[in-house]
This record gives C-alpha cells, structure tokens and sequence, in this order.
C-alpha cells in the first residue's frame, strides 16, 4: 500500500510515539504541545545543524543539511539533518556530480546514547526514506550527541525496520480513528513536556475535550 500526500505522517514523530504512544496522540492527533528546557534545548541543537550551507564537498564526501526526505510506503515525510554521501563504484548517481556515492544519514541529538531505541527509530525512519527516493541500499547510519559530541554508529538492522513499520502502521490507524491512548503510567512521564496536560487520571474524554469542557464551566 502506498499513501497519499495528504495521509503522511511527520516522520520525527516516531521519536515521540517510541516513548510514549499517548505522548505522541497528543501532539499529533489533539495537536497539544507544551515546551520544556529539553525541548528547547533540543531545538537549539537542531538549528545549529541546519543553520549551516545546504550543500559542501569535502574530498571525497559530499555533504547536504536539513535535506527533505519521504516514504510513500511508510506514509512519512520529514528531513535529514545531514545525509554525507560518500564516493563509492556500488552507491548511486548525484545530478551535478561525476561517479557514484553512497549516501549515509547523520541525526543530531540532544544529551547522550540511550538504551532505548527512540532516537534510532527515528533515524532507521530517515534511511529508508533515502533508500526508497535513491533505490540504494542503506546499512548504517550516525547518532551524533551534543554532550559527548560523539558520533554512534547505527547499524539499521532488520530489527529496527519492522518495528518502524509497525509503529507508523499504529501511527495511521490511531490517527484516522481520532484515538488518543489511554495512560500508562512510568518514570518517564516526570521529563515528559505534556504531564501537566496529559491528565494522568483521565479515561474516557480527550485531554483536548477535558481542557475545552472545563474552559467552558470557568465561563458559565
């Protein structure tokens, strides 16, 4: 199955839902969002990486920031903070450029390396956006942290591609439904930027149906 257009997801938006399912419904199904200082901070890093010039070559390497990507089979789109491509006989050709080059995502990321796969996710998401514009393959790809100022390198393994199709696959169906997840508690929500609208206690009207029903009775 292929989307339409109109049915694409926001492809960062795996971040979000691989944390927390209900998170991510409130941003992008009830289009609620609140900042906090790792949000912002989270930004800032972001607007570094694409404050730079779009397109460079370095040797061998060329190299393109904030680049548009999209999967018609995932129904994504979004962008890549940078996508190097390397010079290789086995990659693909570039318009304006003699030889072939592989291309290889680099995400820039906030804090350090986490032991769960949000940040991977999201980034596996990126590369198969390239594959499927380039048909190329794509087999690893780089997490670069502001506070190690380290690269990890991410080995997009089968693993990690099925649960990106299955999460957009709930992705869709929550969103077409109009479904916001019901609350699950955890020590995660403490960092979470929406927990003072999230309404832990809630389970049968929306966050966004409770702020608007209470709006209400304050006027009456």
């Amino acid at each position: 199955m292929n989307y339409n257009e109109d049915q694409y997801l926001n492809l960062a938006g795996i971040q979000h839902f691989s944390f927390c399912p209900r998170q991510w419904a409130l941003i992008h199904v009830e289009q609620l969002w609140e900042d906090n200082s790792l949000t912002i901070l989270g930004q800032i890093v972001h607007e570094k990486a694409h404050d730079e010039t779009q397109l460079e070559k370095r040797g061998k390497v060329i190299i393109t920031r904030n680049l548009p990507v999209y999967s018609k089979i995932l129904g994504i789109n979004g962008y890549c903070d940078v996508v190097e491509f390397h010079q290789d006989e086995d990659g693909v050709p570039l318009i304006h450029f003699d030889g072939k080059y592989k291309p290889i995502p680099v995400e820039d990321k906030k804090g350090h390396s986490k032991t769960i796969d949000a940040d991977r996710l999201q980034h596996c998401a990126q590369a198969m956006c390239l594959e499927e514009m380039l048909v190329c393959e794509v087999n690893i790809g780089y997490l670069y942290y502001d506070e190690t100022r380290r690269r990890e390198e991410v080995s997009l393994s089968q693993e990690l591609r099925d649960q990106v199709k299955t999460d957009y696959n709930m992705m869709h169906q929550y969103l077409s439904k109009g479904l916001t997840p019901k609350v699950r508690k955890s020590k995660k929500c403490q960092s979470c930027s929406l927990k003072e609208i999230c309404l832990p206690g809630l389970t049968v009207e929306s966050a966004k149906a409770y702020i608007t029903r209470k709006l209400h009775e304050e006027e009456v």
